[in-house]
């Protein structure tokens, strides 16, 4: 027994003497430098010569930042957190990679911040990965052209100025014109069409963020939805990287072979927060102060809304990024760029706000440059002359205040113009269905409103939309085919039309 103990003990001291001959110190350099002076969301360091630039620094808990200005005596980094308890003298150090955020499908139905950290009740966000929050827009020769609608539920996008998946449709108007409700309500629409989408307030108040949740949560958005929120008090740093970082959730989804729909609320203040740190940066200011790269900051985060190639999975990336215009000036900086970068802008005027027309898209102002070619037939055989006939209508209905005696014709036109408009008109977050769309706008374009009063109109159309929504399976897979409106399924559909029309009186 003494002996196997001896045994035992003699090998054990040899195997620690063998650990202590093979063990060397794992000694690896820290680069550490010291915080020079702290402003408003930025931080001057020094001590940090081999700092990349847009490398990830970190400060004391985590509290870290990107590496904006790398100058030789010092590096201007823009802080991403509570920089409250920063100090002049605080220690800085290298990570030796740039910032990142958690992607996968655990941020699903999450509201969270542009590092990943959750805003909700629902615990720790569990990744996949992570992902950089700045990548490369995926090269021409990786993308396929735009060939499927993303139908939107509002009449006026979908028949007039349609998107397609892999779109950059850009929203546009003064405050207070209904620009998110427009995005929200595309959202909304996703629902049951495998559509993953994500929604990035960019420096929102936070009731209007909470606001806009609850509505996705009550209308059961939110289990296809991921929301990236920064509010209007948080750091500027963290405003800046919100829609790169939202960018690079989709772009994780996309390349799963996804459709993913993004929508950025909006782009102005983005540009803005960006203003604010270039000026303390003591970067060259230019038009309206902004810095020269104004331009490049947008272009590069919109060019990654593609739809890929086959070969690559065939995801698509649909971008509807929102900038807000000043006294209806299109002219402004900031949105005569953004016009310019995406592929069609939808206009909102506060003259039709106030008018009670809602949504109040300005059709002759808004245009798609790509979703007409993935709009389905059906769409195009019927509201194919829709847009003429109501700028007619308008032009007309000017010339008739002065009091002008018009002639059959001019009156017909006016009659059917005024159709047109109440059937522009929808209620905040009612969407319709492609059925019901394209059931409705039939019955306009064939006539069938006009025996009835123009302030009865808008229940007509209920009566039709309800009929829409009985109607049987196979005719509405018909409806969604992608040729031509079949003249049989034409036909069927204006039988339902009229024969919900009918317990209507004449006019008068």
């Amino acid at each position: 027994m003494d002996r196997t103990l001896k045994s035992g003990c003699d090998l054990a001291f040899s195997n620690i003497g063998r650990a202590r001959r093979d063990w060397s110190p794992g000694i690896s350099p820290v680069e550490e430098g010291r915080v020079v002076t702290v402003l408003n969301g930025i931080a001057k360091v020094s001590g940090l010569p081999g700092v990349g630039f847009e490398e990830l620094v970190r400060f004391h808990d985590r509290l870290y930042g990107i590496a904006f200005n790398v100058d030789p005596d010092e590096v201007g980094v823009v802080l991403l957190g509570d920089y409250a308890e920063l100090r002049t003298g605080d220690r800085v150090r290298r990570t030796g990679r740039v910032a990142d955020v958690p992607v996968g499908r655990g941020l699903k139905g999450r509201v969270v911040d542009p590092l990943g950290n959750p805003l909700d009740e629902g615990g720790p966000v569990i990744a996949e990965d992570r992902l950089p929050i700045e990548r490369p827009a995926p090269a021409i020769m990786d993308r396929a052209p735009v060939s499927v609608p993303l139908q939107t539920g509002i009449k006026v996008v979908d028949a007039i100025v349609p998107i397609g998946r892999g779109q950059r449709e850009l929203i546009l108007g003064d405050r207070q014109t209904g620009k998110s409700s427009i995005a929200l309500s595309a959202i909304i629409n996703q629902q049951g069409k495998g559509v993953l989408c994500i929604y990035c307030a960019i420096g929102q108040k936070a009731a209007s963020v909470a606001r806009a949740v609850a509505e996705l949560r009550e209308r059961g958005a939110m289990a296809h939805t991921i929301v990236v929120v920064t509010e209007g008090n948080d750091p500027s740093g963290l405003q800046y990287i919100a829609p790169y970082a939202a960018t690079s959730i989709a772009e994780y989804f996309m390349e799963q072979g996804e459709e993913v729909l993004i929508v950025y609320d909006d782009l102005t203040n983005h540009a803005r927060a960006y203003r604010e740190l270039s000026l303390l940066l003591k970067r060259p200011p230019g038009r309206e102060a902004f810095p020269g790269d104004i331009f490049y900051l947008h272009s590069r985060l919109l060019e990654r809304a593609t739809h890929l190639s086959p070969e690559l999975g065939g995801g698509s990336l649909t971008a509807l990024p929102i900038v807000e215009t000043e006294a209806q000036n299109l002219s402004a900086y900031i949105p005569t760029n953004l016009i310019s970068i995406t592929d069609g802008q939808l206009y909102l005027s506060p003259a039709l706000f106030e008018l009670g027309m809602l949504p109040a898209v300005d059709i002759g102002r808004s245009v798609s440059r790509v979703g007409g070619k993935a709009q389905l037939e059906a769409y195009r055989t019927i509201a194919g002359s829709l847009k003429l006939a109501y700028a007619q209508f308008e032009e007309l209905e000017e010339f008739s205040r002065f009091g002008t005696r018009l002639d059959a014709s001019s009156r017909t036109l006016l009659a059917r113009g005024l159709r047109i408009r109440e059937w522009l008109k929808q209620e905040e977050f009612d969407v319709l269905s492609m059925t019901e769309q394209i059931m409705v706008l039939l019955a306009l374009t064939e006539g069938c409103f006009e025996p009835i009063p123009a302030a009865s109109v808008r229940e007509a159309m209920e009566r039709v939309r309800s009929a829409a929504r009985n109607l049987p399976a196979g005719l509405s897979a018909k409806i969604a085919g992608k040729g031509p409106l079949d003249p049989e399924v034409r036909m069927a559909l204006l039988r339902e039309a009229r024969s919900a029309l009918e317990s209507f009186p004449p006019a008068a």
